[in-house]
């Protein structure tokens, strides 16, 4: 799911945008009708975009709807623009008013690449003259479009057209791609991946970062090598092959440091999540401050999925419990689960600790924390808090230090 792309339908109540969904996707899953304001939630369709990989098309309610009930489904489409990796913007009417206006300026806030489509355009077509006024303003693409052209192949080549803006406009994001082990893995390297199963690991599968770990390195030529903590130092005795990388799950951080050679690099799973899709420098910047927690701060979690908790919970148990050892202070916590809203004023924490974010993409993660980071509070995640509570941190970031060179 992480690497599909997150495309947004903005508009007006009855502009079509339903409509254009389902003739994305070829099929009826949005709800279409007269009726102004039948779409509420937002509503999500997994396509394949040939030429960009999976998809996310996500049916946002009326811009424009009104009362109390209609002012909470304008303010969850709004919330959608910081989880999106690209914004389609329909008008009808050659309409193009405040309500419009105000989105584009909440794209450009959030750093959100737009796409500006006249629809409805078989009923009335659209101006030219206030196109070129949109694209001169806005430096973006302005097509004409219909849901409801009868000319089979007029269609088609409309929605070819739509198709290929939005692959023009993803690409050219300011998000830099790379991937967990980009510059880390060279054809031929072994690369030993510690996945302890536990009561925190879910019932009989790898969790995600796991199973992407194994697919990157097979994709770079390298070999991979899964197995559990108690098998690491026995496994290092019998290897006959030189061992390039151990990626090891945050918990057991402690137990594979001590069992493997110090000339084997280490790192952590979540440390390569912080590395490949976030801002990894922010997170080195912040990971110190854990020494300067005091009595009464207040840090934050951030979970990017919703799950049972358990005793033996990463961030809602470990976490804390280490950091009251590291620092010897009394700490207040909030968790965050989810894309939930942070309810309390950021600048009310000393310490935000995000995790690897896994189960959402780059620019969820990126806008998740872009409020954080504008308001200067400290961030990390995960692994590399886990890494500098147990005093293995320069060894853990080391591998990532050396390739950024």
């Amino acid at each position: 799911m992480t690497k599909a792309r997150f495309i947004g339908v903005f508009g007006r109540r009855n502009s079509g945008k339903s409509s254009l969904i389902n003739r994305l996707s070829g099929e009826d899953v949005a709800i279409v009708s007269e009726t102004p304001g039948t779409t509420t939630d937002p509503v999500k369709k997994r396509m394949e975009i040939f030429g960009l990989g999976p998809a996310v098309l996500v049916d946002t309610a009326g811009i424009d709807d009104e009362g109390a009930l209609g002012a909470k489904r304008v303010e969850k489409s709004r919330q959608v623009i910081k989880q999106i990796d690209l914004a389609i913007l329909i008008y009808t009417n050659n309409s193009f008013e405040t309500f419009e206006k105000e989105l584009i300026n909440q794209f450009r806030k959030e750093s959100v690449p737009f796409i500006i489509l006249h629809n409805q355009s078989d009923m009335i077509p659209m101006d030219r003259e206030i196109a070129l006024e949109l694209t001169a303003k806005y430096k973006c693409d302005v097509l004409e479009f219909s849901c409801a052209m009868l000319d089979e192949m007029v269609q088609k080549l409309m929605v070819e057209n739509l198709i290929s803006l939005i692959l023009k406009n993803i690409e050219s994001s300011f998000f830099v791609k790379r991937g967990m082990f980009d510059n880390l893995v060279n054809p031929g390297d072994n690369i030993l991946l510690v996945t302890p199963i536990d009561s925190e690991a879910p019932e009989g599968r790898l969790i995600l970062p796991q199973v992407n770990a194994i697919r990157e390195i097979l994709d770079s030529g390298g070999i991979a090598t899964v197995l559990q903590p108690a098998q690491v130092k026995d496994f290092i005795k019998s290897a006959k092959e030189k061992i390039s990388l151990v990626v090891t799950d945050s918990q057991a951080f402690e137990q594979v440091n001590n069992d493997i050679p110090k000339d084997i690099p280490l790192t952590g799973f979540s440390i390569l999540l912080a590395y490949s899709k976030s801002n990894f420098e922010k997170y080195m910047d912040g990971t110190p401050t854990i020494d300067n927690l005091k009595d009464g701060d207040r840090v934050l979690i951030l979970e990017s999925c919703s799950h049972h908790s358990s005793c033996d919970d990463i961030g809602r148990v470990k976490i804390p419990a280490l950091l009251k050892r590291r620092s010897g202070s009394i700490i207040e916590w909030d968790v965050v689960a989810g894309l939930d809203l942070i309810k309390r004023p950021i600048n009310d924490y000393a310490l935000v600790i995000q995790c690897g974010g896994c189960m959402i993409t780059q620019r969820q993660l990126w806008s998740r924390l872009k409020d954080v980071i504008e308001a200067g509070v400290p961030v990390t995640n995960y692994g590399m808090a886990l890494a500098w509570c147990m005093g293995i941190y320069e060894r853990a970031i080391e591998p990532l230090i050396k390739i950024q060179k």
